[in-house]
């Protein structure tokens, strides 16, 4: 296995389009990296480009320390499994994963033991005889991912590949690729515009957005250390509530003032915030960090609203708001007495918030900066 190293990357398509912009990642060997980011930022394209499926305009990419922006895509030692499938489907299983092998002369002792073995670390040996029409869509994905795993390469490259698939073998497939990346010790690339299945898969996250990278970092980092509201707002399901309001420093506290009420900033996040009077914010709030009760009047850390929906879940429950023109949504646990068209008090978890400036969006109460 080996190390992937990216270096002030860019891509730039006919007209100017800037898809990749001064994209730098290091990966290190065994690690499981995921890109993640909405339609059209950039994560696929960078993949691409690791592989070798798209030729870089500026910066270079080093694979166990080799630059290879010059070398052929079958000349890099990766394997990659894509969205698709792309399985031959005139070929058995057997066939499919032996193919490439089989292209490259291998002796037959060697396909036939490495086929083997991957269908056995995937749960596919009795499938070998089968052709793809013939399987359903996670037995076709194991398949696709058997194919990379006899090729044996330095470094695994995953573009969307469950997204296929339904809900529930979606999760299946995410523990499978979590088990196997722990078994094969592999350095793997994962692309996704599900924030869930990067939070779940990688060892970090790349986030992205409009070719631009915004944040590299542990996935847990990433949802409570956000570098900036793009993060905070992409990251979490539901999404992070924002509110727009202003800064006033009285008494030597630090408080948000909004439309709908106002919260006092914890001493050691007001420390970050020296010298911002009256600077134009936003406060960011997780929706499992507020509960609700009834209203009240002139609460610190509390912001009156009224109930518009409640969605039950089972073990949790979505209910969502409006104050004073702000809608916004909390993750609370279910009980009785929560009704559509009430109005309440919602007690923010001061500790929890963010501050994001009003002009760039840079988290200024971030710890890790």
């Amino acid at each position: 296995m080996a190390g992937v190293t990216l270096d002030k990357v860019t891509k730039i398509f006919p007209g100017d389009v800037v898809a990749v912009k001064d994209v730098s990642l290091d990966v290190k060997d065994k690690e499981f990296v995921v890109l993640v980011g909405p339609s059209g930022c950039g994560k696929s394209t960078t993949l691409r480009m690791v592989a070798g499926l798209e030729e870089i305009d500026k910066g270079s990419i080093s694979i166990g320390g080799t630059v290879v922006n010059d070398v052929a895509p079958k000349d890099r030692d990766i394997a990659m499994v894509f969205q698709n499938y792309a399985l031959y489907p005139h070929m058995t299983v057997y066939k499919n994963m032996a193919f490439g092998l089989k292209l490259r002369k291998f002796p037959k002792p060697e396909i036939d033991k490495r086929v083997k073995d991957a269908a056995g670390i995937l749960g596919i040996s009795g499938l070998l005889d089968r052709k793809p029409k013939a399987l359903s869509g996670g037995q076709r994905q194991r398949v696709a991912v058997g194919r990379a795993i006899v090729r044996q390469p330095k470094v695994f490259l995953f573009d969307e590949p469950l997204s296929n698939l339904d809900a529930k073998l979606r999760v299946e497939m995410r523990a499978e690729l979590k088990k196997l990346h722990r078994r094969l010790g592999a350095t793997m690339i994962y692309v996704t515009h599900d924030q869930v299945e990067a939070m779940t898969l990688g060892d970090r996250i790349v986030i992205l957005n409009d070719g631009v990278v915004q944040q590299i970092d542990a996935p847990l980092t990433v949802y409570n250390d956000p570098a900036n509201k793009f993060v905070a707002g992409f990251i979490g399901t539901p999404p992070m509530n924002f509110f727009e309001g202003t800064l006033k420093d009285a008494d030597g506290s630090v408080t948000f003032t909004g439309r709908s009420g106002s919260v006092v900033v914890p001493a050691e996040k007001a420390s970050r915030l020296s010298g911002m009077t009256d600077r134009r914010v936003t406060l960011g709030l997780r929706p499992e960090d507020a509960s609700v009760r009834p209203a009240a009047e002139g609460e610190d850390n509390a912001l009156s609203a009224e109930i518009t929906v409640v969605e039950p879940l089972g073990d949790d429950m979505l209910v969502y708001l409006s104050a004073e023109g702000e809608d916004f949504v909390l993750k609370l646990k279910p009980r009785a007495g929560i009704e559509v068209g009430e109005k309440v008090s919602v007690g923010v978890d001061a500790s929890k918030v963010h501050v994001f400036d009003g002009d760039t969006g840079e988290n200024l109460t971030r710890a890790a900066q």
